[in-house]
């Protein structure tokens, strides 16, 4: 064998021997996320009591009440479960609930299938990957931390500010919303139309959604708990229109999640969180709502979510905040798109409410009826003061349509890139 042979055959032994180490090297590397991984399925799912198969493909897990994820947390260990006051299941429909009676029929997808039985709550399964989808299984189920545009505000909002905190711009979500501010409220509650809008990039979302929050509008430092309906693949792996709930003690930043996938929410009702919600409405077709409200009981500091008026679906624990455990100064009622294309060319054509437009009125504009804030007197009532607003009404709009004498719609979305206006 000649010479140069032998350095051949040298150089690819040296270059095998280097893969060989790789290979050992990243498969030493994986062991650890595999373990995180199976860690955090396990903390995330718990022992069912009886599983069910829905027909959308999702797995609900029938769980023990009291062996769900908020009682991993070590403020849980010898926690009661709470029932929700008697003053928040007082019904107080609005005089256009009857016009609405036939189309208010909304559910899960997955209830067609079965129900849990009693001493058990409904939970999605988590699959590894869904894990698999997330930046970090750190900041699983966590909405981005907010980034901020450091400039003044340039939207039509006009409100002062509250507790000279300054006013920012979030770079990488853009929202509509009508928004009520400086009172103490325990409470908001509406009826939301649901859509199906299209997410256009990988690590998209869209909400329609009420928020309840302490600190000041459009500020980087607020505390907040959220409800209504989101799509979001990367979060759910599809494109289905669900139910969630949110919560957050720091804008973001670093606490908070979607539903269950932290310890912070005890959920007490049959309804999944993060479950699919079908019938969805169609463009100048039939209309589906869902009625969502978030209220504080002012003894224990305790926030509660529940839907369709009167069904409880659980309470957020009053030690995750610090100016939420006595009342909440701002409330918003709209839509909300994250992206890292929003204020930038081009822009995503993530869609917001229905996709359309908020000009584009009922049947076609997503809606926000029956619009209510709750104060100390502990009734329900419309806002006094209301402001709509939106961060690019080029690609995603507002408008309060209050007639004379009429209940107040709010209509609120928009498709996002649309040329020229939004290029």
């Amino acid at each position: 064998m000649g010479k140069y042979q032998v350095t051949i055959l040298s150089l690819w032994a040296l270059f095998a021997s280097y893969v060989i180490l790789d290979l050992k090297v990243q498969v030493r590397a994986s062991l650890p996320l595999e373990s995180e991984i199976e860690a955090k399925l396990k903390l995330l799912n718990k022992p069912a009591v009886k599983t069910i198969k829905s027909e959308d493909g999702d797995i609900i897990d029938c769980v023990d009440i009291y062996k769900q994820p908020a009682f991993d947390h070590p403020d849980f260990k010898n926690h009661k479960i709470q029932k929700i006051p008697d003053f928040l299941l007082k019904s107080q429909k609005s005089s256009t609930d009857d016009a609405f009676e036939e189309n208010s029929a909304i559910f899960q997808t997955w209830q067609k299938s079965g129900s849990c039985p009693k001493g058990t709550i409904p939970i999605r399964r988590t699959r590894r990957e869904d894990l698999l989808r997330a930046s970090s299984l750190h900041h699983f189920g966590q909405k981005p931390a907010e980034l901020f545009i450091n400039s003044l505000n340039k939207t039509n909002f006009n409100f002062p500010k509250f507790n000279g905190s300054k006013e920012v711009i979030p770079e990488n979500h853009s929202a509509s919303y009508l928004v009520t501010m400086g009172y103490h409220y325990i409470g908001a509650q509406a009826t939301i139309n649901v859509w199906n809008p299209v997410v256009d990039l990988p690590d998209d979302f869209t909400t329609a959604q009420i928020w309840l929050k302490t600190g000041a509008a459009n500020s980087s430092d607020f505390e907040s708990v959220e409800a209504g309906w989101v799509v979001n693949p990367k979060l759910f792996g599809d494109r289905k229109t669900r139910f969630f709930s949110y919560w957050t003690r720091d804008s973001y930043q670093s606490t908070g999640c979607f539903n269950l996938a932290c310890p912070g929410f005890v959920q007490t009702g049959q309804v999944v969180l993060g479950g699919a919600i079908s019938p969805v409405s169609t463009k100048r077709g039939r209309q589906y709502d869902l009625n969502v409200g978030m209220f504080l009981e002012p003894n224990t500091g305790i926030w509660w979510l529940k839907i369709r008026d009167n069904i409880p679906v659980g309470y957020w624990r009053p030690n995750l905040f610090r100016g939420l455990t006595t009342s909440a100064t701002i409330v918003e009622f709209g839509g909300q798109v994250f992206s890292p294309m929003v204020k930038k060319t081009p822009h995503t054509r993530t869609g917001m409410g229905s996709g359309d437009f908020a000009n584009g009125l009922y049947g076609n504009a997503c809606f926000m009826r029956n619009v209510r804030i709750m104060d100390y007197s502990r009734s329900l009532k419309y806002p006094e003061f209301v402001h709509p607003t939106t961060e690019e009404p080029y690609c995603y709009n507002a408008f309060n349509h209050a007639k004379y004498g009429k209940e107040p719609y709010f209509y609120f979305g928009g498709p996002g890139q649309n040329h020229p206006y939004c290029p």
